[in-house]
């Protein structure tokens, strides 16, 4: 006769738990470690910046112009400062399953996109803008429904003057996705690499 031990069902259900939760936590530390190392590379995040201090370095700014800072509310990570048609506001950046995306109200939230990365949020509504501006250009600007402001994010604030190096990155960013094809030195191609962005 042969004896055989069960775990009960509870046990192995919570356990299982436990190390879906642990991996979601590891992932969750890696995912915002590698965005704030891509956040330090930009110039344009601020840090622990206040929505005071940051609306008084955009109030004379033209609409369009932002940055980016620590978000004063512990449910959130970072948060937007732009300048709109009617002033600076702050939009708050939402970090949930490994996914960075705009807070929003409820009806609008889910269609709004999901992004690896802050930076790469901030590219997608960056590129929006600059198309968004080319379109409107010849044309007057008509006034968004229900009374809302339009976002653009066209200019970002520096912490301080960006490095030509970092300068023309993004200028190389802008022009060519095919790093590895262009006739340069390695050291060069894993600089241009190392921030693939194009603001």
């Amino acid at each position: 006769m042969t004896c055989q031990s069960f775990e009960a069902p509870e046990r192995i259900e919570s356990d299982r738990r436990a190390d879906t939760n642990t991996r979601t936590v590891e992932s969750d530390e890696s995912g915002i470690a590698l965005a704030m190392k891509e956040l330090k590379n930009t110039g344009w995040y601020w840090g622990s910046l206040t929505a005071n201090e940051a609306k008084e370095i955009l109030q004379d700014a033209t609409e369009g112009t932002f940055l980016v800072r620590d978000s004063s509310q512990r449910d959130y990570l970072f948060t937007i400062s732009a300048v709109t048609s009617a002033g600076p506001t702050n939009l708050r950046i939402e970090y949930k399953h490994g996914k960075f995306k705009l807070d929003s109200v409820v009806l609008v939230k889910p269609k709004l996109k999901q992004f690896d990365s802050v930076v790469h949020l901030v590219e997608h509504y960056f590129k929006l803008s600059r198309n968004s501006d080319k379109t409107t250009a010849d044309s007057q600007p008509s006034a968004p429904p229900n009374g809302t402001v339009q976002l653009l994010l066209t200019k970002p604030v520096y912490t301080a003057t960006p490095s030509l190096q970092h300068l023309s990155r993004i200028a190389i960013n802008r022009t060519t996705r095919h790093i590895q094809t262009l006739p340069i030195p390695n050291r060069l191609k894993e600089y241009l690499l190392d921030y693939t962005y194009n603001v």
